[in-house]
This record gives structure tokens, C-alpha cells and sequence, in this order.
């Protein structure tokens, strides 16, 4: 097949090489070439010469440490510690073997833990497919190059002046815009030349737009006419104090109020009938209307306290002996008496009632014998009282609680004794 053919057949035509016409199956060839994610064979294949032959009598460099590394000062003292090795005899050598010596180097290790875990940072590593071959490094990277910005070095490289067109504008004018971009804008060519540049062939001219034989452009807006028909948006005036996302100010919040404490005036006013402005004046005689009316509610101020509160209270501890029996006794206590006597004290109603106040319910219909009723009712509430202000008592859980640990411990002496018999 011929390389014309080739290139027209697959949907890649620019992984097509002239070796690939010649292959058993040139199709299938550059089908699998052109295939996602296919890694090329590596191009040193044909080669007469080995790999990286031509890479022979260049000074390699040597290993520079990663930045992160490097920043902690190791290569400094582990160089220190170098010269000082090599400044040793032979026989302090052997005898540093013999009996080594440790922590000779003196260094933070928190920061070296810094520099791997906190400061470490990736390094450049080459994407799926991205082969080396002889010569990649000195290799050009446009990464950082867009098309159609030249730079300051360029420029001085082309002898281009300021405002002056680039020398490929003429060819782009005469044959085109380049195809790889499309959406690209040339100034002379698809765009508008800067203010102050004018068309012509002479030194720094910009040469001639190219049109139809109606005048037209031919490849987009090269005379700047649709720009003007355009808003151009960027000279409107931003206001920058205000941001996306503000709450608006309670202005709305406000009127609504307004109108609510209107409505039940004109209620009144319909009620009582109507009256004609003109005859009335809403304002008393010796007043003068003020500028500003502040319809806002007004905020209830809290009074004043006369006394600030306290916050807490320092109680006074007190040691005490664990008396034997009990179920949850306390190593010290705080003394209670010791409070502020000017503090206000908090009235606890049930812990004041007084013993002798009991509350009695009567029936309707126990009313006839109220003699009998009031006394046995009155009887039957106190003992009620008595039941319930009875403080609980512990003993019998306590003993309970003692016996089963006896019972416990004599389980377990005889199961050791048990254990420690053989036959």
C-alpha cells in the first residue's frame, strides 16, 4: 500500500510512519497504533547502534537531593562527617572497627520526621505511554508556550520593533489561518489590529486583511465592526461592596411593619365616619411637625443589677474517716456553712414544710360525721407523711451483700485446694 492510502483509511493518520506501508498487515498495523492507551514501541528499535551509545564521554551529574531532603541540612553534616573519617589513620580506622562508637552524627529527628511527613512532595513522573529515548532531556518543553503569544526574547530573536506584526502574518493572509487552530485569533488575519497600526507593506505595517470580492472578510472580524455593535461589559461599573450571598438589609421588614400598625388606624377612622382633610388638621395648634418619625418598636431595656452575680464558690474540704458497713463512703466532705450569708437562698418548699401540716380530702357525703371522719383521716395522712420522709435502710443489702462474698471466697479456697491435690 502507499503511505497516501494508509494515511487516508485510519482515524489517525499522524501515528502512520513510512516503515508501516510495508508490514504483513499495514491495516491491522495502524489500528493497533491508533488504539487508546497503546504504548509505541520504543523508537531505538531500528537503530544500527545500541541504546544511549551517543550518551558516552557526557560527565553525568550527580544525584541531587529532593528539596525537602536537602532543607534539613543532612548533606552538610553527613559531608562534615566524611572529612573527618578521611582525615583518620589507619589505625585509628581499625580501631573504630573494633570498638565502634554510636550517635557520632548529631541531628533532629523530629525534623527529619517534618521533612517526610509534613514537607514531602511528589516527584515528576512521566504519564501512561511516555517512553524515554536518547535525548529527552535536552528536548524543548512547551508546556508553558501558548500558540499566538510571542515573548520578550522571541521578538527580540525575530528584530520585531513594538507594535510591529509578525513576519508569518503575510503567509497566514495569503494562505490561511493554521488548521491545528481553529478557534486561535490572528490580529490582521480573523481579528482587529491594535490601535494604531495601519494595513500596508511597508516596515511595521500590518499587510493586507484578507476579503472577498465584496469587501467582506474572509476569515472573521479583521476590521473590529461586530466589536462595536457588541456591549462591552467589561467598562461597565462594578459595584464591588456588595458580595454574592449577602442578606439584604431589613428595609422590606420595616415597611411591613409600618403597614401592619396603619391598618387598625383606618379601621378606626371608617368607624368613627369620614372626615375631609381639608377641614381638620390632623396636627394640634403651637406643634410643629418633626423632620423624622423613627416608627421603630423600641427594645425593652433589662434594669440595671445592683449586685453582680457570683459565679461559683470555693467550698472548704474536710477529711473523714470511712466508717466500717458503709455502702458508698467518701474519703472527704465539703463544709455547706461556710456559703456567703449575703447571697440570696433558694427556698425549697418541700424541705420547709412544717411536720404538723398534713392535707386532708373529705367527701361530700362524709360531712354528717365530721368528727369521726377528720380525725381518722387526719391519722391515716400522717402516718403517710411519717412512711415517706423515713430515710431507707441500707443494713439489710449490706449483709446481703457481705454474705455473698463470704460464700464466694470459700468457693474459690476450695477449688484451688481442689487443684493442688494430685494422686
Amino acid at each position: 500500500m502507499k503511505i497516501a492510502e494508509l494515511k487516508q483509511i485510519c482515524a489517525r493518520p499522524d501515528v502512520v510512519e513510512v516503515w508501516d506501508a510495508t508490514a504483513s498487515d499495514p491495516k491491522l498495523l495502524v489500528y493497533m497504533k491508533s488504539y487508546r492507551n497503546t504504548v509505541p514501541v520504543p523508537r531505538h528499535w531500528c537503530q544500527k547502534r545500541k541504546f544511549l551509545q551517543g550518551k558516552r564521554g557526557i560527565e553525568k551529574q550527580p544525584f541531587q537531593l529532593p528539596d525537602f531532603i536537602a532543607a534539613t541540612g543532612i548533606e552538610k553534616i553527613r559531608q562534615a562527617y566524611i572529612e573527618k573519617e578521611d582525615s583518620k589513620k589507619l589505625k585509628q580506622k581499625q580501631r573504630e572497627r573494633m570498638q565502634p562508637k554510636m550517635g557520632k552524627m548529631d541531628i533532629d529527628y523530629q525534623v527529619l520526621h517534618d521533612a517526610f511527613f509534613k514537607y514531602q512532595t511528589k516527584p515528576k513522573l512521566t504519564s501512561h505511554g511516555d517512553l524515554y529515548y536518547e535525548g529527552k532531556e535536552f528536548e524543548v518543553k512547551l508546556r508553558e508556550m501558548k500558540p499566538g503569544v510571542l515573548s520578550r526574547e522571541l521578538k527580540e530573536a525575530l528584530g520585531m520593533p513594538d507594535g510591529a506584526p509578525p513576519p508569518w502574518l503575510i503567509n497566514m493572509q495569503r494562505y490561511g489561518p493554521p488548521p491545528s487552530y481553529p478557534q486561535l485569533k490572528i490580529p490582521g488575519l480573523n481579528a482587529p489590529i491594535p490601535p494604531g497600526a495601519s494595513f500596508g507593506y511597508r516596515p511595521g505595517e500590518w499587510g493586507k486583511p484578507p476579503v472577498d470580492e465584496h469587501g467582506r472578510p474572509l476569515y472573521g472580524d479583521v476590521f473590529g465592526v461586530l466589536q462595536q455593535d457588541e456591549p462591552n461589559y467589561d467598562e461597565e461599573p462594578v459595584d464591588r461592596s456588595k458580595h454574592w450571598g449577602d442578606l439584604e438589609e431589613e428595609e422590606e421588614e420595616e415597611e411591613e411593619e409600618e403597614e401592619e400598625e396603619e391598618e387598625p388606624m383606618e379601621d378606626e377612622d371608617m368607624d368613627e365616619g369620614m372626615q375631609s382633610v381639608d377641614t381638620i388638621s390632623s396636627t394640634p395648634t403651637g406643634v410643629e411637625t418633626p423632620d423624622v418619625i423613627d416608627l421603630r418598636k423600641l427594645q425593652r431595656k433589662e434594669p440595671e443589677r445592683q449586685t453582680e452575680k457570683q459565679l461559683y464558690q470555693v467550698l472548704e474540704q474536710k477529711e473523714e474517716r470511712i466508717a466500717p458497713g458503709t455502702l458508698y463512703g467518701s474519703s472527704h466532705t465539703y463544709v455547706l456553712g461556710a456559703q456567703d450569708k449575703a447571697a440570696p437562698k433558694r427556698v425549697d418548699l418541700l424541705k420547709n414544710q412544717k411536720s404538723d401540716k398534713v392535707d386532708v380530702t373529705i367527701q361530700p357525703e362524709e360531712l354528717e360525721v365530721m368528727d369521726d371522719v377528720l380525725a381518722a383521716k387526719y391519722e391515716e395522712a400522717r402516718e403517710e407523711e411519717k412512711l415517706r420522709n423515713q430515710k431507707e435502710d441500707f443494713s439489710d443489702m449490706v449483709a446481703e451483700n457481705a454474705s455473698k462474698r463470704k460464700r464466694k471466697q470459700q468457693e474459690k479456697d476450695g477449688k484451688s485446694k481442689k487443684k493442688e491435690f494430685k494422686f
